[in-house]
């Protein structure tokens, strides 16, 4: 029988893990398959540029994964039995259950509401694709109506300061403002927070600081202070979450519904599951948790491809640096922030801006949509088959 795999979500993570292990592991003894709620891979880096009314690609996974021999199940994931060695989807066809060998575990991250009252129901957000277009329409409406509607983005991280940015730069007839809840870009060192500022000024951004919303409402959100503020399109942006799938399967996980893994992204539970990107809680090279962003899917799904191919084929187990080197930040399509990070995670004094920075980051969205819609590609060519059993799991004697 094949050591059966199965890989949960097929975002940046997913996608390039599943390809890796299709490329190293032989498919006479592997049988690897790939769950997604959705036919299309989703350049998630991009969704607000999506919603601010551009076209942004969208390739076919059949199309991803054609050549690769991965199985790939277009399905939504319900539950995780890591007992039973069993995951529930529900598709098209009334769903059932997947049986595994090995689990890698790539759902990402949704939207976080915190709790607010009525973020579900008024607020638009951008962590998918459907939401982006559902904003987008919204967006196009207010513009079509041409008496300067308001947007409203709530939450000044990185996603809300890009956001907020395309939106003004792609729809200057509608007005938009920004809500932080400290001071503006209090993470980037003082010349990339002026250049940040600056930018708000020149798209017309008004900038509220040191704002709470405490209620989001159909037209407006209600501050911590009582303010209400006008709103005909509230963008939520204020931080991320996890499915809580993996807690209720009996995963260990942190108090946000995280996956805890050792150095090679291992369940510290179960050590037949694995957990990368946004899913899972991964200590860096720095002593410290990476952080939800492309760049720690990339690492954690490097890592956790050595880690898988390694312990079925019997080899030794690479360790992947765990870094994480600074943020990319865009400002429309034609500016942007380049801020590097020391060890300790603190922005460096020096940072690139303006063009230069826009090019760059233009170039890293381009160079991740490319290496995820050929996951195989520069890889080994040689397939490794599987090792004795390994931590009582049923696989092929190597050959």
């Amino acid at each position: 029988m094949k050591h059966r795999i199965v890989v949960l979500g097929a975002g940046y993570a997913g996608a390039y893990a599943a390809g890796t292990l299709a490329r190293r592991l032989s498919p006479a003894d592997t049988e690897i398959t790939v769950v997604n709620a959705e036919p299309d891979f989703v350049q998630r880096l991009r969704l607000h540029q999506l919603a601010a009314g551009q076209e942004i690609e969208a390739p076919k996974l059949v199309d991803v994964f054609a050549g690769t021999g991965i199985r790939l199940r277009l399905a939504r994931v319900t539950a995780v039995d890591p007992e039973r060695q069993v995951v529930a989807v529900v598709d098209a066809d009334g769903g059932g259950e997947l049986a595994y060998d090995t689990l890698l575990y790539a759902l990402g991250s949704h939207v976080a509401d915190h709790g607010v009252p009525g973020v579900a129901e008024h607020a638009f957000h951008v962590t998918s694709r459907p939401a982006a277009l559902r904003l987008r329409e919204r967006l196009d409406g207010l513009s079509r109506r041409g008496d300067g509607g308001s947007v409203l983005v709530v939450g000044d991280g990185l996603t809300g300061i890009e956001t907020a940015t395309e939106i003004a730069e792609s729809r200057p007839g509608l007005s938009v403002a920004l809500v932080a809840r400290g001071e503006l870009g209090a993470s980037l060192s003082a010349g990339a927070r002026s250049h940040l500022r600056q930018a708000c000024d020149r798209l017309g951004i008004t900038v509220l600081e040191h704002t709470s919303v405490e209620a989001v409402e159909a037209t407006r959100v209600l501050c911590a202070d009582g303010t209400p503020l006008a709103s005909d399109a509230t963008v939520w942006t204020a931080g991320f979450a996890v499915n809580p799938i993996a807690a209720a399967g009996g995963l260990e996980v942190t108090e946000d519904g995280r996956i805890v893994v050792d150095r090679t992204m291992r369940s510290l539970s179960h050590p037949n599951v694995y957990a990368v990107g946004d899913s899972a809680y991964a200590i860096g090279d720095n002593g410290r948790p990476l952080p939800m962003s492309c760049a720690s899917a990339g690492y954690t799904g490097m890592q956790v491809t050595a880690a898988i191919v390694g312990r079925l084929t019997g080899r030794k187990i690479s360790n992947t640096k765990l870094e994480y080197h600074g943020n990319h930040i865009s400002l429309g399509r034609r500016d942007g922030i380049l801020q590097m990070v020391d060890g300790e995670a603190q922005a460096k004094p020096k940072y690139v801006s303006g063009r230069k920075a826009a090019r760059i980051k233009a170039g890293i969205l381009k160079m991740s949509l490319w290496t995820t819609s050929h996951p195989t590609f520069g890889l080994p060519k040689r397939k490794r088959h599987l090792a004795a059993a390994q931590d009582g799991a049923a696989v092929k004697v190597a050959v």
